[in-house]
């Protein structure tokens, strides 16, 4: 019966789905009006649900793991919070850049965002769960293997 899971199913996400009770206490739900920019949690979610694969990458460069969410800040207009847990450790928030809402790509990441990654020792990340709270409050859980998001 498990030759019938696809074999991307199995390699990417070890869990997936609505996250447990997340504290959102400290965020405001934004109003919901779809614009074709893919400014809200109703444009985004969709598309982050389908590319969940995408949420998180590592690599290994100049010795180091690098742990990227540059496909989560592209799509972080419609995000209110992004939090990632290495190894079962505890969830953090990862800052992102804001929304460039007034331009014509919202979501593009300049040279003053900031970096889309974050350093760790060479070999040391093994497991990384991601947390989001969209915009409009709802949340979702994914949790990825070394194997399965390694960049070359």
């Amino acid at each position: 019966m498990n030759s019938l899971i696809p074999s991307i199913a199995l390699a990417v996400a070890i869990y997936s789905g609505v996250a447990d009770a997340q504290d959102t206490s400290g965020l405001t739900a934004e109003p919901q009006v779809a614009t074709g920019k893919f400014l809200t949690a109703t444009e985004v979610k969709p598309i982050l649900n389908a590319t969940q694969s995408n949420w998180v990458a590592v690599r290994e460069f100049n010795g180091q793991d690098l742990v990227y969410v540059t496909h989560l800040w592209a799509w972080r207009c419609g995000l209110a919070q992004m939090e990632l847990a290495i190894n079962e450790g505890d969830y953090e928030v990862w800052d992102m850049p804001e929304c460039h809402a007034d331009e014509g790509s919202p979501g593009a990441i300049k040279s003053g965002d900031g970096d889309p990654y974050r350093s760790f020792e060479l070999g040391s990340v093994q497991t990384i769960k991601v947390r989001l709270v969209y915009d409009d409050l709802t949340t979702a859980e994914a949790a990825f293997e070394r194997a399965s998001i390694m960049t070359p």
